[in-house]
């Protein structure tokens, strides 16, 4: 059986609300491990409560992207301006577990790529945990590799110990 096709369409405020639950289904199931249970929900908290989804699109310039299978959310991403010029950041990147496995991060990833050229970036970066060994192996196949390591103080009492990864966009391509 074939599986129905793939739809990535950009998000509005109204797919906000779908897009913090799949957040919310993915991290649960992702990150314990990698990080806290209390972690997990602390960032949760503040990555993904609908204030800060709706400041990030309307006055952050961050652009979300849905990815629809039969009309059901399966991933999402989300970019933005990396605040130096011809540099594009890719916030945040999930499929829905079920659909692990199946090459669409890396479909989504690639979506990405597609925008941020489309925008003139010559660079696009990302932030990874550095214990999130999944996510890094799918970010080098796909051509990105460890640019830098960072610690950050998110507050609450925990910090993100992750890589920054960066690929270099070729714009003729």
């Amino acid at each position: 059986m074939t599986e129905p096709p793939i739809e990535i369409l950009r998000a509005t405020e109204a797919d906000l609300s779908a897009i913090r639950k799949l957040a919310g289904i993915v991290w649960r199931a992702h990150y314990p491990g990698i990080i806290s249970p209390a972690q997990i929900d602390y960032m949760l908290a503040r990555m993904y409560s609908l204030d800060v989804l709706r400041d990030e699109i309307q006055r952050q310039d961050i652009r979300f992207e849905r990815m629809l299978m039969a009309d059901q959310l399966v991933g999402f991403a989300s970019f933005g301006p990396a605040g130096e010029p011809g540099v594009i950041k890719l916030h945040k990147l999930y499929v829905h577990p079920d659909w692990h496995g199946r090459g669409l991060g890396s479909r989504l990833l690639q979506h990405c790529e597609r925008a941020a050229r489309e925008r003139n970036a010559e660079r696009l970066i990302l932030a990874v945990n550095k214990r999130n060994l999944k996510a890094i192996a799918t970010y080098e196949r796909n051509g990105f590799s460890i640019a830098e390591s960072v610690v950050t103080d998110i507050g609450g009492g925990f910090v993100m110990d992750d890589f920054i990864m960066a690929r270099d966009l070729n714009l003729n391509s």
